[in-house]
């Protein structure tokens, strides 16, 4: 199919932007999947383990049509828009699978206030915001895990999202969460006090097959459990569901093709979520060497959400400097071992808990605490993919794969604070941010 005749070139050799800068909060057409060729930057190799230089990346109908020399597709480039991205690095569209649209950080406000002072309405127009910020920061899909007391509104964002609507990156929803009864908040009011939870509360296992089904109804690509929680304000977590409980859930979910995620941070809970069957354990941190070999042997992928410890204790005064508060220590020490076991890791963060943009932030921390900068990016994408079960269309910059790209300044395998210098994102083959000069 031959493109249309006009050409825009945009020039990134000098990282001056030729056509006017994108506002995402400005009107742009997401449905106008038009051609692009992407020539001069490095591109990332589909193994991931390094950049090919002297590559043009082909864009036509949200699709990634060819990654060639530029020589083999000059006739196509010549009627495309174009855009020079040389001194650049592509690399595919980045992937946080624990995330929550509807939340924000809890220095702005706390979590009990979110849930109980501030309305539905006003929760999914800020969410709104929060997926622009995600999109623009380069992350192009995300796995929400839980709306926490926003009951079905993260399948309004999907939706949205994927007509075009607004902005934002491609959402996997997980809805309103599965919990045991005295097992999540709000919490710390009067026992006698009857309040909203932030999850879907039921237990035994016919009662948490009608909880999976009402949610897989109502538009859950993912069933999120709380295998663990705290049982009073200020306990430890302890297990709060059954193997058997957790079985049912497992079972009617995969019924639906439907997987299953597990809140789960204690040795006890994750043995039992992981011979239930869940797909990711997300948290992990008292994780013990044995739970770990449990876990790799069943294919089990943790999301460490690194980030979510690192800035819970920045909230409490941690400056980053001097003595680890215990909270960080546990998570660091926790990734480590995991890291030595060999059980799969991906990017998972539970960005809501802090800043939305800030999602980087997760491969940043899994880079400095021992995966390196190369295996990082590969949990944001292509490992990350494969849990999602897209391994053959997202993750990489590819033939035949979702034109989900990211041109950026400098290279995240020397570095992966490089993952903030983005110059570009397209999703689905439209341009959806340029950065300003």
């Amino acid at each position: 199919m031959r493109c249309r005749s006009s050409c825009a070139v945009v020039a990134f050799a000098l990282w001056s932007v030729v056509l006017p800068v994108v506002d995402l909060g400005a009107q742009v057409d997401l449905k106008a999947r038009g051609e692009i060729v992407i020539t001069g930057a490095q591109v990332l190799d589909p193994t991931g383990e390094g950049f090919v230089a002297g590559r043009a990346v082909w864009i036509d109908r949200g699709r990634i049509r060819a990654v060639a020399p530029l020589s083999e597709l000059a006739e196509i480039a010549a009627d495309c828009e174009r855009i020079d991205g040389r001194g650049g690095f592509v690399i595919p569209g980045l992937i946080d699978l624990h995330s929550h649209l509807l939340l924000r950080p809890y220095d702005e406000v706390s979590w009990n206030d979110q849930v109980l002072k501030e309305s539905l309405p006003l929760r999914t127009i800020r969410a709104t915001v929060a997926a622009r910020a995600t999109l623009a920061a380069g992350f192009t899909t995300l796995r929400e895990l839980g709306t926490e007391g926003a009951g079905y509104a993260d399948v309004a964002l999907r939706d949205a999202i994927a007509e075009g609507l607004i902005p934002g990156p491609r959402v996997f929803a997980a809805t309103r969460a599965l919990v045991a009864t005295g097992c999540y908040g709000p919490s710390g009011f009067a026992p006698e006090i009857a309040l909203p939870k932030g999850a879907q509360v039921a237990d035994g296992p016919v009662a948490l097959r009608v909880a999976t089904r009402e949610q897989i109804a109502a538009g859950a690509d993912w069933i999120k459990v709380y295998a663990d929680y705290r049982r009073r304000p200020g306990g430890p977590s302890s297990p709060t569901f059954s193997l058997d409980e957790l079985r049912a859930i497992v079972d009617e979910a995969t019924s639906a093709g439907v997987p299953v995620a597990a809140h789960a941070v204690t040795t006890e809970a994750i043995r039992r979520a992981v011979s239930a069957g869940v797909r990711t354990i997300e948290h992990g941190y008292h994780a013990d060497d044995a739970t770990l070999e449990q876990m790799r042997e069943a294919g089990v992928v943790l999301c460490p959400t690194l980030t979510a410890s690192d800035a819970i204790a920045r909230y409490n005064g941690w400056d980053g400097r001097g003595p680890e508060p215990p909270r960080v220590r546990v998570a660091r020490v926790m990734f480590q071992r995991a890291l030595r076991s060999g059980v799969t890791i991906a990017c998972g963060s539970d960005v809501g808990v802090f800043r939305h943009g800030d999602n980087a932030r997760e491969i940043e921390l899994m880079a400095e605490w021992g995966m390196g900068p190369k295996r990082a990016l590969q949990a944001a994408t292509a490992v990350a993919a494969a849990v999602l079960g897209k391994a053959a269309e997202l993750g990489q910059v590819r033939e035949g794969f979702r034109a989900d790209v990211v041109l950026l300044r400098q290279d995240p395998h020397r570095d992966a604070k490089a993952l903030r210098t983005v110059a570009l994102v397209v999703k689905d083959g439209v341009v959806v941010h340029r950065a300003p000069d």
